[in-house]
């Protein structure tokens, strides 16, 4: 790989391409970008966690393949004992890594370490 000390490229390389979460492994340690979906709130009688759905893109919930309409692939990122992530909202372009496990037969992650790659703009 070349990256040089700082995390930064060194000149002329191409950066590492985005693995998105169509790409996830089934398990394992993993590093994706995606968009935030949707943002799901506990009520306050339920034990707090903060759940948020990731896709690669933003556009619809379905893509055609070959005249057939095929749910996108979504990843459920959960943070256990919060009620709210900083940040964390419908729109937002994030990395995140974290252990990749199944979850009622969808990918997820549990606490995974997050940057905010770009917000979307409210008009």
């Amino acid at each position: 790989m070349a990256e040089v000390s700082g995390g930064r490229q060194a000149p002329g390389q191409q950066p590492p391409a985005r693995q998105g979460v169509r790409d996830l492994p089934a398990r394992g340690r993993a590093t994706c970008t995606g968009f935030i979906e949707s943002v799901t709130h506990q009520p306050p009688s339920e034990q707090p966690f903060f759940s948020a759905v990731v896709v690669d893109a933003l556009m619809h919930s379905t893509v055609a393949v070959g005249g057939a309409r095929k749910p996108t692939e979504r990843l459920r990122v959960i943070w256990l004992g919060r009620d709210r992530v900083p940040g964390i909202e419908a729109g937002v372009e994030l990395q995140l890594k974290g252990m990749v496990t199944q979850l009622n037969g969808m990918p997820a992650m549990f606490n995974p370490r997050y940057e905010i790659l770009s917000r979307q703009e409210h008009l």
